[in-house]
């Protein structure tokens, strides 16, 4: 039996511009929200599957920044980590802006 967890996230009408933008800072984490804006809505990934070139520990850290933006929501199973776009939430909090993720190395 696998232990499932889900990591509290931050509320959606409390997700502030200023950490979104902090969290998009970094090329790896904007790399990460890039790849989810462009999967499928409510498509649920494993931290690994982003083929980030970073050691466990730096890995973790990058998924507990978006996580407390409130840019993705995370669920623990067993050994893994999962996340989810919170992409309903930041489109109504932030209209346009997963599109222009989305969009960025486009043309």
């Amino acid at each position: 039996m696998v232990m499932t967890s889900k990591t509290v996230s931050v509320e959606p009408d409390e997700i502030e511009l200023g950490a979104v933008l902090s969290a998009l800072a970094d090329p790896h984490r904007r790399q990460v929200i890039h790849d989810l804006v462009n999967d499928a809505e409510g498509s649920e990934r494993s931290c690994t599957s982003f083929g980030l070139d970073l050691s466990k520990s730096t890995r973790s850290h990058h998924f507990k920044v978006l996580r407390e933006a409130g840019l993705v929501h995370q669920v623990d199973r067993g050994n893994r980590s999962e996340v989810t776009l919170r992409r309903r939430d930041l489109d109504t909090r932030f209209p346009g802006l997963l599109a222009l993720i989305g969009s960025e190395g486009d043309g």
